[in-house]
């Protein structure tokens, strides 16, 4: 029977014991070794299976021991242990009558293991010892932020660039978890974590999609569409259909939104003139006039918010051009060596 070093690598990220058929049958039937203590061991030895803890260099005692028993498995830690791999493939590669190693995967970070990592850095930074910084903030403080790294992750969409989203939705994320590890320091009554943020939008995403998870017949976009406004009214109890408006969005998008609300529940008013008011000032008259023309654009199928903001770029381009070029950053003059002093 060939000798043969069998690497068990898993994820630090789920619980210990959660290997797969294959890996409980290796670690059962063979000597196991391993760097230092922990979970896995644990669990590994509570399943009935001997696991030695080397101390020290690792490559000669994997050796002496497939020499002794044929086969051996090293459970790896949880940074994967590259290194002792590297130097136990290189030292086989010379002498490849020791053994052969085998790379197992005992376990597979599940999709968004990352987000566990995220989850973790951040309470390490806002907890005592971390960055003082992040532990200064409120949620009013960060508010300004997430605003921020929101447009600035519009702006990656805007310009097709899906590497600058990924980034920027990076930095949506670390405002969304460090609010929530924030939270944790609330009083006892008011407190939530990121697992409350996390089960609030399942539950949600559940509720919503009864089509999905629930059985419901799909029907049209807008038949989806609709069930989706109905569940959520039923949800939300609201009173108006101006209910669950952001009102601090930018004012085209806001006007755009409250003239959608209005027309989806079939709700009529008037637009404001401001020939109705005799006493209207500049500033009223110019928001009349803005609202009418949000009406109209909506009518038209266009979205205010976004024609004003690709007229106002090609403009701010054409400034770029019409500026006069800067000058070069004059280059300082080289300082005269000081004359060396008589002996």
């Amino acid at each position: 029977m060939t000798a043969r070093i069998v690497l068990l690598v898993t994820s630090p990220r789920l619980p210990a014991g959660l290997l797969t058929a294959a890996a409980w049958d290796v670690v059962r039937q063979h000597p196991v070794l391993a760097g230092a203590d922990s979970e896995l061991t644990t669990a590994v030895r509570q399943a009935g299976a001997e696991v030695t803890v080397v101390d020290g260099p690792a490559t000669q005692p994997l050796l002496d021991a497939v020499a002794t028993h044929g086969t051996v498995v090293w459970l790896a830690g949880p940074a994967g242990d590259e290194a002792l791999a590297r130097e136990l493939g290189l030292r086989l590669a010379r002498q490849p009558g020791l053994a052969e190693m085998e790379l197992m995967y005992g376990s597979w970070d599940p999709p968004g293991a990352r987000l566990l990592d995220a989850v973790a850095v951040l309470d390490r930074l806002a907890s005592p010892g971390g960055d003082p910084w992040k532990r200064a903030q409120t949620h009013r403080s960060l508010a300004g932020y997430l605003l921020e790294e929101s447009y600035e992750a519009y702006d990656a969409i805007s310009a097709d660039d899906t590497d600058a989203l990924r980034e920027e939705l990076g930095d949506v994320l670390l405002q969304v978890v460090l609010h929530a590890r924030l939270a944790e320091e609330l009083p006892e009554d008011e407190r939530w974590t990121i697992d409350d943020v996390a089960g609030g939008l399942v539950d949600k995403m559940i509720r919503r999609n009864p089509h999905v998870f629930a059985g419901a017949e799909a029907g049209t976009l807008e038949e989806i569409t609709e069930n989706w406004e109905r569940i959520k009214r039923a949800e939300k109890a609201r009173h108006s259909v101006l209910d669950g408006v952001a009102l601090s969005q930018p004012a085209l998008a806001l006007a755009t939104q409250i003239l959608d609300r209005a027309a989806r529940r079939g709700v009529d008013v008037p637009l404001p003139s401001a020939d109705a008011e005799a006493d209207a000032d500049a500033e009223a008259s110019l928001g009349v006039d803005l609202l009418a023309r949000v009406a109209a654009a909506r009518e038209a199928g266009i979205d205010p918010e976004a024609a004003l903001r690709r007229t106002t770029l090609a403009h701010a381009e054409a400034i770029r051009q019409a500026e006069p070029p800067t000058p070069p950053t004059p280059t300082p003059p080289t300082p005269t060596p000081a004359p060396a002093s008589p002996r």
